[in-house]
């Protein structure tokens, strides 16, 4: 089990045992909804995730406890099920690996408990039995009932829309997903979105392309059965007269079908690609503005790995999909729509050979799509772990160099890798069944039409002229739907990937545009914590019935040690968490019912590690405010003592500082962060461990600067460096629990003997008070 999401009364997790098991995934449901305080609970045996909302009477960590049991309980009884099923008493039953294996080979494709595998023997063996019977003397009778095309278009076009539905509604349900939105329009109308115009322009040019090729394959028989019989009676009567004649018609027919089937064939891809790199784009950029107005809280619990796959690799593939695949269906629709009317009115004694294989070709290639749809799942699960543990790797280089782990993380990544090699193995294995299936009763449905419908041609039951132009035909089709296996791989992974960038859509959003505004030159900076208590999801409370008060235009020192809720506070008044209880104020106003924008370009925070873009330092320095003058730009940097650096590199402000800032030291990018909010001239700053990674001599330099630059403005300094809030005008000290165990100045809090006074004889090389 690992967490994905965990908030007060919901929490999301990724269980292993569940993906790919439907009788797990419902037991553990069953067995959850009975146990007092759950109030919802949905696991998907697609993904295994698990979606549990209960109430506040239950906390996270009893809620999780709760999950773990209901999960051993539900995989006990499946174990003990399987054990009776096969006649053994629980002291003999198999192992859990194997026993899930029977039992959910009997629970994942039907009610009966039969999976295709064990099915398709008997499909076969009942296809293979009809078409012998059909073909020989004793299949007389059934031979004169097939010979009726209407009722075997009837057969074959009610099966074939009994097997889609099914299918349809089943990919619906494996869409929803536990913490997913609720379903809603299938997923190709939700890729397609708002670019209906343009699907139908590509679909009518890939239609066309389809109809000259049938065209060119239809006359190309013709042709060879003029030459063979020297004219031909259906054009002479249509007054083409002569041999010369009708071949000059007819090439000339083949040659505009295949020149109509080239440029149609073209327009087709152009237009193909030009919708996918659209629905692409679209789907990119709407998920990213949504990933960006996304509350900190709730995309902490996300991996930045695998929001990035989302981004890319996803996208990507919707896109694949539509650019390739989708051309491809329309194609075979067009192929089959065609192959139907010319089999009814050339040869419809036949036509029941053409329309036999399309249900079970459907029936085949659906039938195998909860399994392929897992094991994509799976697959691609390991790949996003492979990738994350890649890409945390190469941040920790230096970590792992100075720890001397090289072989223990190559080892790591061997054995991800193993387990990404199996995980594809495995889906290649499950797809590579029903184009097989798919080319077999494409291959059958030709061997027949030709072996019946020469027969009927000796006969004289069906003309040359009415069978020549047939002959190809349900070739073309089936080799159209033999592709039906690979499109629908394509599609089963175009799902899964949906599923993922619309996962990230469900994540809430900041009330952006909602709340009280706040104009930035009106905020005195006037700062309150009024009996605030806040936990982080499953931990004990870091701040508890915490009061506080920062009069405007003062500098505010906030001292504690690590864990005692320092950062808390900052995170609360920039609204990156909410308070469990309790209101966080400024000016007087509770924070939660100000504009957000207006609140946060308010107050300058600057973190103990910031980030910085890979680009220049000027435009690290600029970010937030683009438009910034040089001079307000070395103005900020000198007040920051980043100047002093700067002006000693080759290309000074125009430097480029690397991933992350890489090129730069911690002190560096501490400075750099601080010009950054000293740019923007904020009423309110907040520097939690900003000066930690530079020098005694520096900080006093940035001290200095900061003090002049500070008048009339409220500034809190978050620190364990007691020098650095040595002159504050108030210092906090926070104890264990978030609790403000003192406060006063300076002076006063070294002469008080207290908790203060230790720390304070302990950095200046004193011993401590007994």
């Amino acid at each position: 089990m690992r967490p994905r999401s965990i908030v007060h009364g919901r929490q999301r997790w990724e269980v292993d045992r569940v993906r790919g098991r439907p009788a797990l995934a419902r037991l553990t449901e069953a067995e959850l909804r009975r146990v007092p305080g759950i109030e919802e609970v949905r696991a998907s045996p697609v993904t295994g995730r698990v979606l549990l909302r209960h109430d506040r009477t239950l906390t996270p960590r009893q809620a999780a406890g709760l999950l773990r049991g209901a999960v051993e309980r539900a995989w006990a009884a499946l174990r003990t099920a399987a054990a009776k099923l096969l006649g053994r008493g629980p002291a003999a039953e198999p192992g859990p690996d194997r026993t899930a294996a029977r039992t959910e080979g009997r629970s994942d494709f039907g009610a009966e408990g039969r999976s295709a595998g064990s099915r398709l023997p008997k499909v076969l063996g009942f296809a293979a039995g009809g078409v012998a019977l059909a073909v020989t003397g004793a299949g007389s009778f059934l031979l004169r009932i097939l010979s009726r095309p209407l009722l075997t278009l009837g057969l074959a076009a009610g099966a074939t829309a009994a097997v889609v539905r099914r299918a349809w509604r089943t990919s619906g349900r494996t869409r929803d997903e536990p913490g997913g939105a609720a379903p809603g329009p299938h997923a190709l109308r939700r890729i397609i979105g708002p670019h209906k115009r343009k699907f139908g322009l590509a679909a009518l040019l890939s239609g066309l392309s389809q109809l000259g090729e049938m065209a060119l394959f239809a006359l190309s028989p013709s042709i060879v059965l003029l030459l063979a019989r020297g004219g031909s009676a259906t054009l002479a009567g249509l007054g083409v007269v002569g041999v010369t004649a009708q071949l000059t018609l007819l090439a000339g027919a083949a040659g505009a079908a295949c020149l109509a089937m080239a440029a149609s064939g073209y327009g087709a891809s152009v237009a193909w690609r030009r919708l996918a790199q659209d629905i692409e784009d679209d789907w990119r950029v709407r998920t990213y503005e949504h990933v960006q107005r996304v509350a900190p809280a709730d995309l902490e619990n996300e991996r930045v790995s695998r929001v990035n796959a989302v981004l890319s690799e996803d996208i990507g593939q919707i896109g694949t999909f539509v650019g390739s695949n989708m051309h491809e269906v329309v194609q075979m629709g067009t192929a089959l729509a065609l192959l139907v009317p010319a089999f009814l009115l050339l040869a419809p004694q036949i036509a029941w050979i053409a329309f036999a294989p399309i249900p079970v070709v459907s029936w085949l290639s659906f039938r195998f799509h909860e399994r392929a749809i897992t094991s994509h799942t799976a697959s691609d699960e390991e790949r996003s772990r492979l990738n994350g543990r890649v890409t945390e790797n190469l941040h920790a280089h230096t970590t792992i160099k100075s720890a001397v782990t090289e072989d223990h993380e190559i080892a790591r990544i061997t054995e991800l890798n193993r387990k990404c090699s199996d995980a594809n193995r495995a889906t290649g294995r499950s797809s590579a069944i029903p184009p097989q299936i798919l080319r077999l009763a494409g291959g059958s449905a030709l061997v027949g039409t030709v072996l019946l419908g020469g027969r009927s041609v000796l006969r004289g039951t069906l003309s040359t002229a009415a069978f020549g132009p047939l002959i190809e035909m349900p070739g073309i089709a089936m080799l159209r739907l033999s592709r039906l296996g690979s499109t629908t791989d394509q599609y089963q992974r175009t799902v899964t990937a949906l599923d993922r960038v619309e996962r990230l859509h469900t994540l809430p959003v900041e009330p952006f545009r909602e709340g009280s505004e706040v104009p930035l030159p009106e905020v005195k900076g006037e700062i309150e914590l009024r009996r605030v208590t806040f936990a982080y999801p499953g931990r004990s409370p870091a701040l508890r019935e915490t009061s506080m008060v920062i009069p405007p235009g003062r500098t505010i020192g906030i001292v504690g040690t690590s864990g005692a809720g320092k950062t808390t506070i900052a995170k609360l008044l920039m609204r990156f968490h909410h308070p469990d209880q309790g209101q966080v104020l400024l000016d007087g106003a509770d924070v939660r019912t100000l504009a957000l924008p207006d609140l946060r370009r308010a107050i300058g925070y600057v973190t103990q590690e910031p980030f910085l873009f890979d680009a220049t330092i000027a435009e690290n320095i600029r970010y937030g405010v683009f438009h910034a003058t040089e001079e307000q730009l070395v103005a900020a940097a000198r007040t920051a003592g980043a100047d002093t650096f700067i002006d000693t590199l080759p290309d000074g402000y125009a430097t480029r500082v690397g991933e992350r800032g890489a090129a730069l030291s911690g002190g560096q990018k501490q400075r750099i962060a601080l010009a950054r909010a000293i740019l923007r001239d904020p009423p309110v700053i907040i520097l939690d461990e900003a000066t930690s990674a530079v020098d005694n001599e520096t900080e006093a330099v940035i001290q200095q600067a900061l003090h002049a630059f500070g008048t009339d403005r409220t500034m809190v300094v978050i620190a364990h460096r007691l020098s650095t809030v040595q002159s504050a005008d108030q210092i906090y000290v926070m104890g264990p629990g978030g609790l403000v165990a003192e406060q006063g100045t300076h002076d006063e809090l070294v002469t008080r003997g207290g908790t203060y006074t230790t720390l304070w004889k302990l950095q200046a090389g004193r011993p401590a008070l007994n």
